[in-house]
C-alpha cells in the first residue's frame, strides 16, 4: 500500500481558508448566559473550552450534545457527549452542571434535543451560549436563530487562529471542513435550516476556489463536481 502524505496547501489556499475560517467565527463579545450547548465533534478542545467558560461564570449548566459520527467513532466508542461530559469533570466542572444530548446528529438536532433536555430538567433558557469549533461558530448561530429565535443566543469557540489550530495535523482535512461549512452557510437557509447569513463576495470567492482546487470532501453529495 502506499504511503499517505498529507496535501501541502499553496499560498493562495492557505489565503483563502484562513478568511473562511476568520468569517465563520461571529466575533460575540461574552457575557454571562442562562446555560450553554456545547457542540460535540472531533475536536475534545470543545469540551475543554466549555469548561474554561463555566469556571469563568459564563453559564450554571451545559449540554454536551452528539451521538457518534463516521468522524468520531473511533475516537470516542462512547459518543461525543460522554466523552465531552467526562472530559469537562476532569477540567473540574460539576458532574450536576452537565446534561447530555446523547441522540443528534447534526446541527439542527444538536439545537433542538438540547432545548428537549433542558426543559426537561427545568432550565428555562432565554439566552444560550453556543460553544463549537472555531469554524463552526457561524452554521450554529445561524440553525439556532431559525429553530429557536425568541432566545438570545452568543457564540463561543476557541480563541486560536487557523495556523495554530492545524498546526501538526492534517491541514488539507482541516480546510475541507471549513469548506463543507461554507457550503451550509450558503445552502441550509434555502432548504428552510438556518437563517441566511451575508456572504462577503471576498469570502464566496474563496470557497469557489478552494471547492475548484478539490477540497471537496465534506461538501454534501449533491453538490460535489
Amino acid at each position: 500500500m502506499p504511503d499517505h502524505h498529507p496535501r501541502v496547501l499553496k499560498a493562495q489556499e492557505r489565503s483563502d481558508a484562513k478568511l473562511i475560517w476568520d468569517y465563520h467565527q461571529m466575533g460575540h463579545t461574552l457575557w454571562p448566559c442562562c446555560a450553554a450547548v456545547v457542540f460535540g465533534c472531533h475536536d475534545i478542545g470543545v469540551a475543554e473550552h466549555a469548561a474554561r467558560l463555566y469556571e469563568a461564570g459564563m453559564f450554571p449548566v451545559m449540554v454536551m450534545t452528539g451521538a457518534s459520527s463516521p468522524t468520531t467513532a473511533e475516537k470516542f466508542p462512547e459518543g461525543e457527549a460522554v466523552a465531552y461530559r467526562r472530559r469537562a469533570i476532569e477540567l473540574g466542572v460539576p458532574a450536576e452542571a452537565i446534561l447530555t444530548e446523547e441522540r443528534a446528529t447534526n446541527t439542527g438536532q444538536n439545537v433542538e434535543f438540547s432545548r428537549q433536555v433542558l426543559e426537561e430538567n427545568d432550565r428555562q433558557a432565554s439566552s444560550l451560549m453556543l460553544v463549537t469549533m472555531p469554524y463552526m461558530e457561524r452554521r450554529a448561530y445561524a440553525t439556532c436563530r431559525k429553530s429557536w429565535p425568541e432566545v438570545e443566543v452568543v457564540c463561543s469557540s476557541q480563541p486560536v487562529g487557523f495556523d495554530e489550530y492545524v498546526r501538526g495535523g492534517d491541514e488539507a482535512s482541516v480546510v475541507e471542513m471549513i469548506v463543507g461549512d461554507m457550503q451550509r452557510v450558503i445552502e441550509y437557509p434555502i432548504h428552510g435550516f438556518a437563517i441566511a447569513q451575508d456572504v462577503p463576495d471576498a469570502v464566496l470567492g474563496a470557497y469557489e476556489r478552494l471547492v475548484k482546487a478539490g477540497f471537496d470532501a465534506r461538501l454534501l453529495a449533491a453538490s460535489r463536481g
